[in-house]
């Protein structure tokens, strides 16, 4: 708790000065430039990614960067509202963002134990949670069945984040904003380790660098 109280104390009396104008135009709304769902993982930091300021983001963050789809237990739709639902919807209907980014990330231990779901044993709840990316698991494993655990675990991240942007597709309001042409949805991956972000480009069907 020191560490995080001493960053506090830091941010109020060197960092909060640099940029009080900012904080304080902020008081009367926001208005984000992209929903950014990405996984929970402390290496990951959207804003360092991104190189942006507070108000730029809307960020939800979770095990795997997943989006239940709609009807699914944790997904809009008649078996209750879950959290990235709804935040979903506020993003798109309420503020209105014009693009929605799903970001993945290299050494993945989402990835990791969907791919290996017998290491999951003493965490229910995470198995539990991953039954989103189930299909996943069966793609990379029919896709690539003499490859080594590590490359299954790189492909099956790359995989998630496609069908993750699948499962935006089937909410009203994506489809909505979409089709009135406000909307687009990106899918990255980011390795950590060597700076580098992938996207996927649906035209080419394959990934390129977004720089």
């Amino acid at each position: 708790m020191s560490r995080l109280a001493d960053g506090v104390r830091h941010f109020r009396s060197a960092e909060y000065p640099k940029r009080s104008d900012l904080f304080q135009s902020l008081a009367g709304g926001q208005s984000p430039n992209a929903l950014f769902i990405c996984c929970s993982d402390s290496r990951v930091n959207p804003t360092l990614l991104t190189n942006s300021d507070p108000g730029d983001l809307f960020v939800v963050e979770n095990a795997g960067n997943i989006v239940p789809a709609p009807g699914s237990p944790g997904g809009g739709g008649s078996q209750g509202t879950g959290g990235e639902a709804a935040t979903l919807e506020y993003a798109v209907r309420a503020l209105k963002v014009p693009e929605i980014i799903v970001c993945g990330h290299a050494k993945c231990g989402a990835m990791g134990g969907l791919m290996a779901p017998d290491s999951l044993g003493s965490l229910p709840l995470v198995a539990d949670w991953l039954k989103h990316s189930a299909s996943v698991r069966e793609t990379v494993n029919a896709e690539h069945p003499n490859a080594s655990q590590e490359e299954k675990v790189d492909a099956a991240i790359k995989a998630n984040v496609r069908l993750q942007l699948e499962n935006l597709k089937t909410y009203d309001c994506v489809r909505e904003a979409m089709d009135a042409g406000t909307l687009t949805l990106s899918g990255w991956v980011y390795d950590f380790v060597s700076g580098e972000v992938i996207r996927w480009d649906d035209d080419q069907q394959n990934w390129v660098e977004v720089a």
